[in-house]
């Protein structure tokens, strides 16, 4: 039943939205968001502490202030993914700009397959779909969410325009999918497990985090190209930043060099947070998983 409830007041949610004009449509992402943030004090809680362990050097105020940052972030994402069914591949750039474009296009024709290196940043739900409309589809991987209902209401949005969906653990599909030159999304800044990680440093605290993007790559020589989706407030518009392809380390020790690409690939994503703190996640238990005989952070 609860579930059910969930998809009924997220597809009315969807259709409410969807139709006002952008600039009302944001407003009204960003209302939803602040009213989540004042209700909800676990995701409070979660934040203040995330920014505490990242900036220790930071008053409460400022942690306070990025924080609320960041649920206007997520508002304005809110509105953007409403507004899904409405974009075209003509309409798309009064939103979304690419900036950096040639240092995907020059990975892609490498012919090896691209690792497309993000975050819960900016807009990342807009990054596929964006990037879809201007033509270029590509593979997401993504974890099914709880509710089954919202899970297929997700997967048919970010699939309208081609894009595919895979499990996280679909490894197998990800390195066919390296060989056939296409292109994966992988979010790699998530919690994961022990076992199914590596510990690599994040804002200078040990953090259990997926390889499997470096395992991917070294198997295959794909190219990883970082990109992420920031909203520009002078533009008033999001940029879709591709950076050059990273290169890859090889030592010819496996394990190695998967904690070594990991690494890398974690401070990028660490270096593109600082310059944008409040549009990332810091409501995700990030240092969830602790090294074996550490106490918890949380």
């Amino acid at each position: 039943m609860r579930y059910r409830l969930e998809y009924a007041l997220a597809w009315v949610l969807l259709k409410l939205v969807g139709v006002l004009p952008r600039p009302l449509a944001r407003g009204a992402g960003i209302t939803l968001a602040w009213t989540v943030y004042l209700l909800h004090g676990k995701l409070r809680r979660v934040g203040m502490r995330n920014l505490e362990l990242a900036f220790p050097e930071k008053s409460a105020r400022e942690r306070g202030a990025i924080l609320r940052g960041v649920f206007t972030s997520l508002g304005r994402q809110v509105a953007e993914v409403c507004l899904f069914p409405r974009y075209t591949r003509e309409n798309v750039t009064k939103t979304v700009v690419y900036e950096g474009f040639e240092n995907f296009e020059r990975a892609l024709a490498r012919g090896k397959g691209v690792l497309f290196l993000t975050a819960h940043l900016g807009a990342w739900e807009l990054s596929a779909f964006a990037h879809s409309l201007y033509g270029y589809p590509l593979i997401i991987v993504m974890r099914p969410l709880d509710n089954p209902y919202l899970d297929r209401l997700a997967r048919d949005f970010r699939t309208m325009h081609g894009n595919k969906v895979v499990d996280k653990d679909f490894a197998r599909g990800l390195i066919r999918a390296m060989r056939k030159g296409e292109t994966v999304g992988v979010l790699m800044d998530t919690n994961t497990i022990a076992s199914q990680g590596v510990f690599v440093d994040f804002f200078g605290i040990a953090a259990s985090t997926a390889s499997g993007i470096a395992r991917v790559a070294l198997k295959t020589d794909a190219a990883v190209v970082p990109g992420f989706t920031i909203w520009d407030p002078v533009l008033a518009k999001y940029r879709l930043r591709f950076d050059p392809a990273l290169k890859l380390l090889r030592t010819g020790n496996t394990k190695v060099d998967v904690m070594e690409n990991t690494a890398l690939y974690t401070k990028i994503i660490e270096e593109y947070v600082r310059r944008y703190p409040d549009q990332w996640l810091w409501v995700h238990r990030r240092w969830k998983t602790r090294p074996q005989g550490e106490k918890g952070l949380y």
